[in-house]
């Protein structure tokens, strides 16, 4: 199974700039590098990426969603996560099989890690960011 941190160029490109590595012209790095992998996922969730707050200001519940965002059925917990992520695909689209693995898999890490699953998990009413 291949699993990637990051997907499209406009990720590429960013996060090679940050992390002082042309990603655009070797991919693959993001694969078959651990290390690579590991700075890109975690640049994934550090980073905003406008109009999208970075993962990190969400689950730490620093990101304050705007007009649009609340019209969208953009708020704060998890469900905005996914729209960060996957969005594109998996949100506003109603119960959908991917977002409830998603929560699934969110849920099992916070029993491990004994916290609380917080509000509004999933995406099925927002509307990818732009």
């Amino acid at each position: 199974m291949r699993v990637l941190a990051l997907v499209f160029n406009y990720n590429y490109g960013p996060a090679g700039r940050d992390l002082n590595y042309n990603l655009l012209n070797d991919p693959d790095a993001v694969e078959t590098d651990a290390t690579m992998s590991f700075k890109t996922a975690l640049w994934f969730w550090m980073t905003p990426q406008p109009p999208k707050p970075s993962s990190h200001h969400v689950i730490t519940e620093k990101w304050t969603p705007s007009a649009t965002d609340i019209a969208a059925g953009r708020v704060p917990g998890y469900g905005v996560i996914t729209n960060i992520i996957n969005g594109g695909i998996e949100c506003g689209k109603g119960p959908n099989a991917q977002v409830a693995d998603r929560i699934g898999f969110y849920k099992r890490y916070c029993d491990l890690l004994k916290v609380g699953y917080g509000n509004n998990l999933d995406c099925y009413n927002q509307k990818p960011f732009a």
